[in-house]
C-alpha cells in the first residue's frame, strides 16, 4: 500500500490520518505536500471548525523511513534539504493554522511523528502512547521543530536526556508534565479527541483563532507588546458579530450559535 495522508470529515472536523502500515506509518514527502494542501483547505472551509492528526491503527507514526534516508546518502545533500523544509513547512503550516488541531495519539510516536503532535495545540494520547525522539540511536539530530517544542515545554536537562539518550518517555508521564492533555484507553484516542473537536467548535471560531495566535506569540513578545496584543485581539472580537451572540446568549441564559 502506498503511503497516504488521508483527509475525512466527521461532522466539522477534518481528520488527517498518516497512513503507510507497512512501515508503521513512517512519513514521507508525499505526506508533507499533503497535509499543507489540507490545512489550506480546511481554512478556507468555514464548515470545518477542527482538524484532528492521527495514525493508521495502533501507531501513530514512527517518523522517518530509515530505508529512504540511507538511499538519500547516495545523492546530494541538496535532496534531503529539501524533504527536511518540506517536513517543515508542514510543521509551520499546523502551527499558522487559525483553528484547533488536536492530535490523537495511538502506539509509539517517534521522531518526526513526535514533533508533528508537539507542533499540535492538544494532544489525546492512549495510556500505552509512548513517544521517543530516537535520532541521537542512528546517528542523527531532531527535526520537524521537536527540540524547539520540547526546549519550550520542557526543562533543559529533561530535554537533553530526551534528545541525547534517545529515551522513550509514556503517555502518562508527559501528562503529568502538561504535555499530553488528555489520556484514554487503547483505541479511543480518535473518539476522545473527536468528541473534543465537537466541543470546541461549538465556541467562536474567531476566538479560538485569537487565542491561537496570543498563545503562540507569547513567548516571544515582551509583556507590553503582549498586553497591547491582547487588547487589540479583545476589541476586535467584543465587535466582532460573534462577540454579541455570546454575550446576549450568555444574559438570556440561551445556547449561543456562532457563526
Amino acid at each position: 500500500m502506498a503511503a497516504e495522508l488521508r483527509s475525512t470529515f466527521e461532522g466539522s472536523t477534518m481528520v488527517l490520518t498518516i497512513s503507510n502500515p507497512e512501515h508503521r506509518n513512517a512519513l514521507g514527502p508525499e505526506m508533507y505536500a499533503a497535509g499543507v494542501e489540507a490545512l489550506n483547505v480546511a481554512e478556507t472551509n468555514p464548515d470545518v471548525r477542527c482538524v484532528v492528526l492521527t495514525g493508521e491503527g495502533d501507531t501513530f507514526c514512527a517518523g522517518g523511513n530509515l530505508q529512504r534516508l540511507l538511499a538519500n546518502r547516495q545523492k546530494p545533500p541538496q535532496v534531503q534539504a529539501q524533504s527536511i523544509e518540506q517536513l517543515h513547512s508542514w510543521v509551520e503550516a499546523i502551527r499558522a493554522f487559525p483553528k484547533p488541531i488536536i492530535a490523537a495519539v495511538e502506539g509509539p510516536a517517534a521522531g518526526a511523528g513526535f514533533s508533528l503532535a508537539l507542533a499540535c495545540d492538544l494532544i489525546v494520547a492512549a495510556r500505552n502512547a509512548v513517544f521517543v525522539m530516537a535520532y541521537s540511536s542512528v546517528a542523527l539530530s531532531p527535526d520537524g521543530g521537536g527540540s524547539w517544542s520540547l526546549s519550550h515545554l520542557l526543562p533543559r536537562q529533561l530535554v537533553n536526556e530526551l534528545l541525547m539518550g534517545g529515551e522513550r518517555i509514556g503517555a502518562q508521564r508527559l501528562h503529568e508534565l502538561g504535555v499530553v492533555n488528555r489520556l484514554c484507553d487503547a483505541g479511543q484516542a480518535l473518539g476522545t479527541a473527536l468528541q473534543w473537536a465537537d466541543k470546541l467548535g461549538a465556541r467562536a471560531p474567531n476566538v479560538l483563532t485569537s487565542i491561537k495566535e496570543l498563545v503562540g506569540d507569547a513567548t516571544a513578545h515582551t509583556l507590553p507588546q503582549h498586553l497591547a496584543a491582547e487588547r487589540d485581539h479583545f476589541v476586535k472580537n467584543l465587535h466582532h458579530p460573534n462577540g454579541g451572540i455570546g454575550i446576549n446568549a450568555f444574559l438570556a441564559k440561551q445556547t449561543p450559535r456562532y457563526e
